[in-house]
């Protein structure tokens, strides 16, 4: 099981020559054996991407996260208690970002290492990643 952050979501889907090769193999066996885990802060972050034009698809957005939940097997992660007490508690070596927060906290808790290019999270001692 990982949990993958916002951008990984959409490279996979729209850009997958944007990720590392640990990044990829990591995707392709949580395919094969396990579940990927979408925070469900990254679909809210993904519908702003697209109404601010930061990116753009063929597709309404439904029907994009539709698609991306057929390819792949996503979990959609609410928000928990256990999961927003944790995000408002990380140290500032996590940014102040909410939905970072929100990742991260339910990479800990479900305790499924965060796949992100982010360089601030890879550095972070208190959330596993893979880059």
């Amino acid at each position: 099981m990982i949990t993958l952050d916002t951008h990984i979501i959409i490279w996979d889907a729209l850009q997958p020559d944007k990720l590392s090769r640990r990044a990829r193999n990591a995707i392709d066996q949580a395919n094969e054996t396990g579940e990927i885990l979408i925070a469900d802060i990254s679909l809210w972050e993904i519908a702003m991407l697209l109404h601010k034009n930061r990116i753009t698809i063929d597709v309404p957005y439904t029907e994009f996260i539709g698609l991306i939940r057929a390819a792949n097997h996503y979990v959609f992660e609410s928000i928990t208690p256990e999961i927003a007490d944790l995000s408002v508690s990380l140290t500032s070596e996590i940014n102040l970002d909410p939905a970072d927060r929100l990742i991260c906290a339910t990479s800990i808790v479900r305790g499924a290492p965060l796949v992100t290019a982010d360089s601030n999270l890879r550095k972070s001692t208190v959330v596993n990643s893979i880059w």
